[in-house]
């Protein structure tokens, strides 16, 4: 909003009965701090109506399966909108996401530009909290700073499930990444 203007930013919750509303009070309240477009478009019906048509082979597979389809649909409603209107989507993964493949291919990858694609989670934080200094307004709200995080794809869902802590995720793949290490060396360093 601030690099293109604030009336050329178009911000879209999409709810699934996964959705807490402290999430969407969030959302709503940054893009009205940012002075951008907002919408609301929930997924639950088309979310229920593909768990209904896959059925059997979601009970078959992993939950990753099932989990993954919420945000393929909101996927496929940024780039309907982004296509109708002549926009670019964006995607929203970052680089600790990214480096796990926490994020999912044609859901929340979609978009045509990756603006925290190279800021590792903590990182993301850390610039929020300077952005916020520099605004002189909480537009990132601090229970989005500090609420466990979670893609919400699934009942109480929390990120530290699947993932280590983001502070020790992202050292590991710094040293990784950046350093070149590999798993005998990073453990070396005393990581699991």
């Amino acid at each position: 909003a601030e690099a293109v203007g604030p009336e050329n930013v178009l911000g879209i919750s999409m709810p699934s009965r996964f959705s807490s509303q402290h999430s969407m009070d969030d959302a709503k309240y940054t893009a009205e701090a940012l002075g951008m477009e907002y919408a609301t478009i929930s997924i639950d019906s088309h979310h229920s109506g593909i768990e209904h048509h896959l059925e059997q082979m979601l009970e078959e597979g992993s939950n990753v399966a099932a989990e993954n389809i919420q945000s393929r649909l909101r996927g496929i409603l940024v780039m309907a909108h982004a296509n109708a209107h002549g926009a670019m989507a964006i995607a929203t993964g970052n680089k600790s996401e990214l480096g796990q493949g926490y994020c999912t291919l044609y859901g929340d990858m979609a978009g045509g530009y990756a603006p925290l694609g190279d800021l590792y989670k903590m990182e993301v934080y850390a610039l929020a909290r300077l952005f916020n200094e520099r605004m002189g307004v909480e537009a990132v709200t601090e229970s989005t700073l500090t609420k466990p995080p979670s893609a919400e794809l699934a009942p109480d869902q929390k990120d530290e499930d699947s993932l280590p802590p983001y502070p020790i995720l992202d050292e590991i793949l710094r040293l990784h990444i950046e350093d070149g290490l590999d798993a005998t060396q990073i453990t070396a360093k005393g990581h699991d």
